[in-house]
């Protein structure tokens, strides 16, 4: 059963998965919501683990960087090992005005600039969405723990540049109501389709693309997601 990027068995994954960048974030995930974690796959250092919170069954895996690296675990995890939901736990880049580092946005939807999704329909621009579902259950426990105006849901952008951006997109992409920017959720909607499976990505705001005064560092990036984290849980567990 195994594939070239994951060497788990038939049955190794929970039917939901919680999918961080980095593994190393995922690994930290583990360790911390489940008692029972056990390595299931750590091909090319990919690591995947599976146990129980709160006696139902759920799995963490990293993704990598991107939406080609994203694409590949999606789809291999939905076709292939019986996953029904996978849900982005990551940062993100701020665009809104409204929102501020250490903020909380579910990702209603995900324009891209990737080619990703183009193939999908021919002569149709497809529209990535997340799961109502599943983005319901995030948005209600981040009202229930009283969130406030630190949490946010609307469309962000799945960008497949890091460094390179034309002149005047970000504004415009803010103007038009965008909230922040990263580099997988466009893929991961689009793949989710294909397969008739549920997605969703939950992000925590590191930094601002229109205001740097308060970004968070490396260290804090890999630490500052607990508030993301419990909405993705929600949302998995559902």
């Amino acid at each position: 059963m195994a594939t070239p990027h994951i060497a788990a068995e038939p049955g190794d994954f929970a039917p939901a998965v919680l999918m961080p960048g980095d593994p190393r974030r995922a690994q930290r995930i583990a360790e911390t919501v489940m008692d029972d974690a056990r390595l299931v796959t750590d091909v090319r250092g990919m690591l995947g683990f599976t146990g129980t919170v709160n006696g139902k069954p759920l799995s963490v895996m990293g993704s990598g960087m991107g939406q080609p690296s994203f694409s590949i675990y999606a789809t291999e995890l939905f076709n292939l090992y019986g996953v029904e939901r996978i849900i982005r736990v990551g940062t993100a880049g701020g665009i809104g005005k409204q929102v501020r580092v250490g903020d909380v946005v579910i990702a209603t939807g995900a324009h891209t600039d990737s080619a990703m999704n183009q193939l999908r329909i021919p002569g149709v621009n497809f529209s990535a969405v997340a799961d109502f579902r599943l983005a319901t259950a995030a948005y209600r426990a981040g009202v229930e723990a009283g969130m406030g105006e630190r949490l946010h849901a609307g469309t962000i952008i799945s960008r497949d540049h890091f460094y390179f951006t034309p002149d005047g997109q970000t504004e415009r992409l803010a103007h038009y109501g965008t909230l922040c920017v990263e580099m997988e959720a466009a893929a991961l909607y689009g793949v989710a389709a294909e397969f008739g499976k549920q997605a969703l990505a939950v992000l925590t705001i590191s930094d601002h693309l229109l205001d740097h005064s308060a970004d968070m560092s490396s260290t804090e990036r890999e630490t500052r997601f607990q508030d993301s984290l419990a909405l993705a849980l929600a949302a998995a567990l559902s």
